[in-house]
């Protein structure tokens, strides 16, 4: 036995000429550490998935705060446009003036016209100016002031007429000049439905999102 064995070790642990015993590390300590670096990285990854479903069933949070600050919210419906204020036949004269030259036109149209409601001024011949010079079915003749008025309500009751307006002072009157192609007035129920679309507000576009949003 070598002086350098301690006492009570012999076997593989007697240390003999150059060799000396080998100690081993201990396997346990190195499987702890493993241990401890693999639940750390499993509660990091629990801890990341816990903020991503929360991010998820709250809609974004700051995303969604910062979308809306974008402006990328839907924009509000309009409010509807008031209806038209079209004057109702019974208040607006018309004078029936014939530039054709067939006879009792003009008072066989102002007797239609008495039937739906407006009122008959003059009935007669065309001035010279015009006086056998339309050539479509009629000319609904007004003021400016009636250009929004009396004059597209006296429209819808002859297909096809041609409106126009002239220099004459406001007035209630309006001329209605039956032209070369002048048959009949329209159809009653047409002349009607014509009027109800004349009085309806312009549609309005529905609200949509913005691009990109």
């Amino acid at each position: 036995m070598s002086m350098l064995t301690p006492p009570g070790m012999g076997g593989q642990y007697r240390i003999t000429g150059d060799k000396y015993p080998r100690m081993r590390r201990n396997r346990g300590r190195r499987r702890i550490a493993v241990a401890v670096v693999v639940s750390a990285a499993a509660l990091g990854l629990a801890g990341w998935g816990t903020l991503q479903l929360i991010d998820v069933f709250t809609g974004g949070g700051d995303k969604a705060a910062a979308a809306a600050a974008a402006g990328c919210e839907k924009s509000p419906a309009p409010s509807p446009s008031p209806v038209k204020a079209v004057p109702e036949p019974s208040r607006i004269t018309v004078n029936v003036l014939n530039a054709t030259p067939r006879s009792g036109l003009a008072k066989d149209t102002a007797d239609a016209l008495k039937k739906r409601g407006f009122k008959i001024g003059k009935v007669g011949n065309a001035t010279k100016a015009y006086d056998k010079k339309v050539e479509g079915p009629g000319l609904v003749l007004g003021a400016k002031a009636a250009a929004d008025t009396a004059l597209p309500v006296l429209a819808t009751q002859i297909a096809g007429s041609e409106t126009k307006t002239d220099t004459r002072a406001e007035s209630a009157e309006v001329d209605l000049i039956l032209g070369k192609a002048y048959k009949a007035l329209t159809a009653e129920k047409d002349a009607a439905k014509a009027l109800t679309t004349l009085s309806r507000p312009a549609p309005e576009p529905s609200a949509t999102k913005k691009k990109g949003c």
